[in-house]
């Protein structure tokens, strides 16, 4: 069984953008994702990076600054970038195939924005078979005028961590099969 680590959409445009206000709690999700990036590098465990493509406006807009992986977690020469336009990492995207070939059944991940693209995510990859373990303090997200960020990321943890992944603090990942 091959472990990989997947980070989902920590691109520019979360963290800096006129369009949005920055991702709350950015810079320690950033830290988070940093020290398990360093982890993961360190044990030859391979880092998939998931960028949002998104259209003319979009604070992810493609081409755009925004739309650059964080500087503070940019990929390193042997990682892995896949592209997509929805929230669903698979969906139309070449991450299943690069999975397969890198014989990864166990997938770590971590990024933003949990009710969007992490929630889709990690439902995708359950169904697709993998073992998933989301990193529950490892993804973020904005108020959304119903919940705040705080229960929306609690909601996700409960529902997602009922079902469809195992659930580990950023310490607690074992990246070492």
């Amino acid at each position: 069984m091959a472990i990989g680590l997947l980070i989902v959409d920590v691109q520019c445009g979360m963290f800096e953008s006129h369009l949005i206000p920055p991702v709350p709690m950015g810079k320690e999700l950033l830290e988070k994702i940093r020290e398990l990036i360093g982890r993961a590098r360190n044990a030859d465990v391979p880092i998939i990076f998931v960028q949002h493509c998104g259209g003319h406006g979009h604070p992810l807009e493609k081409g755009t600054d925004g739309w650059k992986i964080h500087p503070s977690i940019a990929p390193g020469h042997d990682d892995l970038v896949v592209q997509k336009t929805t929230p669903d990492s698979f969906y139309e995207t070449n991450l299943q195939a690069e999975l397969e070939a890198r014989n990864i059944d166990k997938i770590v991940i971590a990024g933003l924005q949990t009710e969007y693209c992490i929630d889709t995510t990690c439902r995708r990859a359950f169904s697709l078979g993998y073992d998933v373990t989301l990193v529950k303090d490892g993804h973020g997200t904005w108020d959304n005028g119903i919940l705040s960020r705080q229960q929306i990321i609690d909601h996700h943890n409960y529902i997602l961590g009922d079902w469809f992944v195992k659930l580990r603090s950023g310490s607690e990942i074992d990246l070492i099969e």
